[in-house]
């Protein structure tokens, strides 16, 4: 057992954030994108919203840049909230920078474009 560690970080997913390097991506989609057929690291969070994946990744990682769909819905000003520097992509971007994520966390989340990708930020002093 672990202590301190957000109950969303399965064994799966804490794997994947701790062999993740500077610059690498983790990309959180929603129930509707192709994660199955795209992802080249596919993590379920079935029955999870992309916000609560989110928050719970934010606990251990330290995030350097994130990106979401040039769209306007509700689940994008959720993700403004808490990325205030998040960049709205084109589709091409976004699905290009998305696909070729380290990692794909799959959620259940029903909201059309919530998806986000994280970049991870150097760890040291």
């Amino acid at each position: 057992m672990l202590l301190n560690v957000h109950p969303l970080l399965g064994p799966d997913l804490l794997h994947a954030l701790a062999s993740m390097g500077h610059g690498d991506q983790i990309a959180i989609v929603d129930a509707n994108y192709p994660a199955a057929a795209k992802a080249q690291r596919l993590i379920r969070a079935d029955g999870h919203g992309v916000i609560d994946v989110l928050e719970a990744i934010m606990t251990v990682l330290p995030v350097e840049a994130a990106a979401m769909p040039n769209t306007q819905r509700p689940i994008h000003d959720a993700l403004k909230s808490r990325l205030p520097d998040i960049q709205a992509l084109g589709d091409d971007e976004f699905y290009g920078l998305a696909n070729g994520a380290y990692a794909m966390v799959a959620t259940s989340a029903p909201e059309l474009y919530g998806n986000v990708v994280l970049t991870k930020a150097a760890v040291g002093h």
